[in-house]
């Protein structure tokens, strides 16, 4: 399954160039005379049988001139959001995809199961969790007798880059750090 920022990358692609054919499109409804454009009411309505041929052409070019700046400023407006959004949510992969190895100001803890059966905590065990991470205890803590399988664990941040571990239905913490 590809990542969300390709993902976000291929939509953006998409949209740039579903949004390239406008101007084109514009100019094609608007080069044609205003005369073929609106009904014979329409034309007398807005006083446009009054003009010469030339006030005509010259009211025309006017109206292609102001349609293709518009279009190009929506055009640019449309791409600059979404060049940000895709920015934005890459960053925000880049975070979640790093948390346990740097520290990115979150305070949130980290959620997941650990992949297969869990024995109770012991220095130097490492434990791989269902979203892929892999975290090594560091410290002496100990849960003996417990076997658990796909157990949930919250790992939240300590000070000074320091992370503990805590499995669901238990009161004891390890001290963990990421290894991947």
């Amino acid at each position: 399954m590809p990542r969300p920022a390709v993902m976000l990358h291929v939509v953006f692609v998409a949209l740039l160039l579903a949004l390239a054919p406008i101007p084109g499109m514009a100019q094609e409804q608007t080069d044609a005379d205003l005369k073929k454009q609106m009904s014979a009411e329409e034309f007398r309505a807005a006083g446009l049988d009054k003009l010469s041929q030339e006030e005509l052409a010259n009211l025309n070019a006017w109206l292609n001139r102001k349609v293709d700046a518009v279009t190009t400023a929506v055009t640019a407006t449309l791409a600059a959001e979404v060049a940000e959004k895709a920015r934005e949510e890459g960053r925000q992969e880049v975070v979640q995809k790093n948390r346990g190895f740097f520290d990115f100001g979150s305070d949130e803890p980290i959620i997941s199961t650990i992949d297969g059966e869990f024995k109770g905590f012991g220095k130097g065990r490492q434990y791989r969790l269902a979203n892929g991470q892999v975290w090594e205890q560091t410290d002496s803590a100990t849960l003996a007798g417990v076997r658990r399988d796909n157990p949930e664990v919250s790992i939240k941040p300590g000070v000074l880059g320091v992370w503990y571990m805590k499995v669901k239905g238990y009161n004891t913490s390890a001290k963990v750090r990421r290894i991947k």
